[in-house]
């Protein structure tokens, strides 16, 4: 009973570890848009996202459930079992962190749980439909959907905005920009946490410590609602300026219509028990954003990026939950050795995080990158239009414009 009890508070501490990830690497979701167009300082907007992502857990427990009762077989299903699912979900976490790609926490623990549990119990201990209907097709539809309300949102904006005060236009919407990132936060939390809910109250049912079909209990909720929003307040500065300034550049208008349409998609599938990224739906409705302003464009190489590390989440984190799943099964000292090897592997992400740090001083700064075709075909069918300073470009004389052109007289030495 002592040697379960140690397992099961192992898998307690591993799974709030892996909500604290969660946090950091989600916090671009909420606040990424928000941060990069000046709506709000870096600090505050991640304090911000912090309280309302606390407030979230305790909204809903449907996708705790969907996870805790849906996705695999309770029956069989041990302590060390869970342990191996966070594993594999928390180093992809820290490895899509350290390079700066929004991958999907959500998705990463689905694919630690699916194969720790194949590893344990076979093929047949995943259910199937769950898997499809609640977590692959929303991970394809969740982008779509958030990129085209954002796209036409956008577009929306701008129409109905043209003959509005420019300034006084701008102000409006980075306000509108903060109240739609603090629903993306409240959103982020009522979703993410509960999944790690939902994995705290799967161990505690293998481990007889609640009912089989139990709701997580309050202690749960909260301890997960305080865990990603102290996660959230770190701010995972990698990944929000990949989002901010290195998928595509936002005006206000469009971190206004990105941030709505991603917090609708999330609120939505919440309610309906989906377990949805966040990562993807926001990711989704930024490039939309993006491409809905005239001469607005994506950098398709990042979001090519993007998209190789989304397909290869589920299948990286299920083998690495299956191996470790493997080990674990040796008795405690196994258990022992993937502690041993998560800690390690932690460590050193985080020394070589440090030979580049990326922080709230320079979260905005990003290397320019070049144009790709789709970007420069997009840019030359939907030109921006002329501002000021080009329009009187175009009024002075043909003769003053040469007048402006440099001499070639050469100076004799």
């Amino acid at each position: 009973m002592e040697s379960f009890s140690l397992i099961l508070a192992i898998v307690v501490v591993t799974a709030l570890a892996f909500d604290f990830t969660n946090g950091f690497h989600d916090t671009a979701n909420a606040m990424a848009t928000t941060i990069s167009t000046g709506a709000m300082r870096p600090k505050i907007a991640v304090a911000m996202s912090a309280v309302l992502n606390l407030v979230g857990a305790f909204l809903s427990v449907e996708v705790a459930n969907t996870i805790s009762k849906g996705l695999v077989d309770e029956a069989g299903i041990r302590p060390e079992v869970i342990f191996a699912a966070l594993v594999g979900a928390i180093l992809w976490n820290l490895l899509t962190w350290l390079v700066g790609l929004p991958s999907s926490s959500s998705h990463a623990l689905m694919g630690g749980l699916i194969g720790a549990t194949i590893a344990s119990a076979g093929v047949g201990a995943v259910h199937g439909d769950v898997l499809v209907t609640k977590v692959l097709i929303p991970a394809v539809a969740a982008p779509l959907v958030a990129g085209i309300a954002a796209l036409l949102a956008t577009r929306l904006t701008y129409s109905l905005g043209k003959k509005a005060d420019g300034e006084a236009s701008k102000k409006g919407y980075r306000a509108g920009q903060i109240a739609s990132a603090g629903l993306v936060s409240l959103a982020h939390g009522t979703n993410d946490a509960q999944k790690t809910m939902g994995v705290i109250t799967l161990a505690l049912v293998a481990g007889g410590a609640v009912a089989p079909d139990s709701d997580p209990p309050m202690w749960v909720i909260l301890s997960a609602g305080i865990a990603i929003a102290l996660g959230t307040y770190l701010g995972g500065w990698r990944i929000i300026r990949t989002m901010g300034k290195g998928l595509t550049d936002l005006q206000p208008q469009q971190g206004f219509a990105a941030q709505t349409s991603a917090a609708t998609v999330i609120l939505a599938s919440s309610h309906l028990g989906f377990s949805l990224s966040t990562t993807h739906s926001v990711s989704g409705a930024v490039m939309g954003a993006g491409l809905g302003r005239k001469g607005g464009v994506v950098r398709w190489s990042t979001a090519t990026r993007m998209f190789v590390a989304w397909g290869l989440t589920l299948p990286a984190a299920a083998l690495v939950g299956a191996l470790a799943e493997y080990v674990t099964g040796f008795g405690n000292w196994g258990t022992a050795v993937v502690a041993v090897f998560l800690v390690a592997s932690s460590a050193v992400i985080w020394k070589l995080s440090r030979r580049e740090v990326v922080d709230h001083t320079n979260v905005n700064e990003v290397d320019e990158e070049p144009a790709g075709v789709v970007t420069t075909a997009i840019a030359a069918v939907t030109p921006p239009p002329a501002g000021p300073s080009e329009e009187l470009a175009a009024t002075i004389p043909a003769q003053a414009q040469a007048e402006r052109k440099p001499s070639t007289t050469t100076t004799p030495v």
